[in-house]
């Protein structure tokens, strides 16, 4: 059996795009994340009878964002504006390290929070297949 090596990073120099606009300074998490893909599993009334069966998962683009409604094309207000819109959105988890590209479709997020406190969104944008290392 082989030994895998592990190089974990620290999030935290990262790069997020949408198009060819840059969203990091907006963002305190960005994950792309699988659903859905439990297996289909059936079952008759013979012990033998089970069967299971794989699928592919459903992916989502979860992020967390300041909502800033002052400045112009804000992450905030972008979301608002291009509610049901695709766009290719670019994530470098590491300055310097792997990207992942994926087509996801815009959904807006809270407008308002707390008081005394940076009013904060988040929001699950649904992508188009999954995500692909850009080479």
């Amino acid at each position: 059996m082989a030994v895998i090596a592990v190089d974990p990073i620290i999030m935290g120099d990262a790069s997020l795009t949408f198009g060819l606009d840059n969203y990091e300074s907006h963002v305190s998490s960005v994950m792309f994340t699988p659903t859905d893909n439990a297996p289909v599993t059936w079952k008759g009334l013979s012990p033998s009878s089970v069967f299971s069966f794989g699928k592919k998962a459903t992916w989502t683009l979860d992020l967390e964002y300041a909502q800033d409604w002052e400045t112009v094309n804000a992450l905030s207000a972008y979301l608002l504006a291009n509610e049901g819109d695709e766009v290719v959105v670019t994530f470098a988890p590491a300055d310097g390290g792997n990207a992942y590209t994926a087509t996801v479709i815009i959904t807006p997020g809270a407008i308002g929070g707390a008081v005394d406190t940076v009013p904060t969104g988040s929001v699950s944008l649904g992508v188009k297949g999954k995500p692909t290392l850009v080479p």
